[in-house]
């Protein structure tokens, strides 16, 4: 009796196991339709708290942090670059605190903590792969701030000269006299010396002409003088000026000091040249030595017909 009663109870088992099988819905049939409504309704709440509060922090963060961060750069002199850069920074931070700040307040603190740990160490990975890039990237922010040159100056630093034609946040491209096109890592110009000749109204240049030592050095320094005051790109006031600045081997140096206005590469060189171009054709008018280096060797020359004796040994070896 006991063990027709066990192997009923076993028949139904299996009959009930096989309609969960055949039937997926089997084993919802035990819910209510309230619990259905009630986790219905949770999960609505869940994600409706979830949009709501990524778009109170987002909307606050656009509306109000990025433009006030833009107008602190813009007031402090931040080149426009740098302003729309540092405008694209916080809003991708809004974005990734919007993000943060919905999913703790729908309750998924962990997977945000898990998110936050794998972000963490992607960062540093790729922090270290890409540090001179980010070096470029934050000297390309300087330099866009300190302005020690801009787009149209001439600039010399070590490894070359030119023309700027652009300023980026990671590269600067300069255009050389030899139109060539060079472009530069902004790290390399943030810790390297740069010169601008074009930095302010005014550039001096110089020249030294060397006379002979016994040319009158007043009527030579009078010619120059005369000379400079002819070329249209050499300014009257400050005027050029003529200072002795050497004794030479064979010469005597002038050093010739002017200033031209608004100054460009071709400014610069095109009025070196007619300078030096006019003072060579008036000092040979005037008679005036222009020596150059020369060396005279003296001493004693002998000639040996045949193959020279091969001096004797000390120890009259062979």
């Amino acid at each position: 009796m006991v063990g027709s009663t066990t192997l009923r109870a076993a028949g139904a088992d299996a009959t009930a196991w096989g309609l969960a099988q055949t039937n997926p819905l089997a084993q919802f049939q035990g819910i209510t339709r309230e619990e259905v409504v009630d986790t219905v309704i949770g999960y609505v709440a869940t994600v409706a708290t979830f949009v709501l509060a990524f778009l109170v922090v987002y909307l606050l963060g656009s509306r109000v942090v990025a433009p006030l961060v833009r107008r602190v750069l813009s007031s402090r002199g931040f080149d426009e670059t740098v302003e729309s850069l540092g405008e694209s920074i916080v809003n991708a931070a809004v974005v990734f605190a919007a993000v943060a700040v919905a999913f703790t307040v729908s309750g998924f603190g962990a997977f945000l903590t898990a998110f936050a740990t794998f972000g963490s160490a992607l960062a540093l990975a790729v922090g270290f792969a890409a540090q001179d890039l980010i070096g470029n990237f934050v000297a390309g922010i300087f330099i866009l701030k300190d302005k020690p040159f801009e787009v149209g100056d001439w600039i010399e630093w070590s490894d070359g000269e030119g023309i700027v034609r652009d300023i980026d946040l990671r590269v600067t491209r300069v255009q050389t006299f030899d139109n060539e096109q060079i472009t530069v890592p902004n790290s390399d110009l943030a810790t390297d010396a740069i010169v601008n000749p074009v930095a302010y109204r005014t550039l001096r240049g110089k020249f030294t002409f060397g006379i002979g030592y016994d040319d009158d050095i007043a009527h030579a320094r009078e010619c120059i003088l005369e000379e400079a005051r002819g070329v249209d790109d050499i300014l009257d006031d400050p005027g050029p000026s003529i200072r002795v600045t050497e004794l030479g081997d064979s010469a005597v140096g002038l050093q010739a000091r002017y200033w031209i206005e608004d100054p460009t590469r071709g400014d610069y060189v095109g009025a070196r040249s007619e300078l030096v171009a006019a003072v060579k054709e008036r000092f040979d008018a005037e008679g005036i030595d222009m020596p150059y280096v020369h060396r005279q060797l003296t001493g004693d020359v002998t000639v040996v017909d045949g193959p020279a004796e091969e001096p004797a040994r000390p120890d009259g070896g062979e």
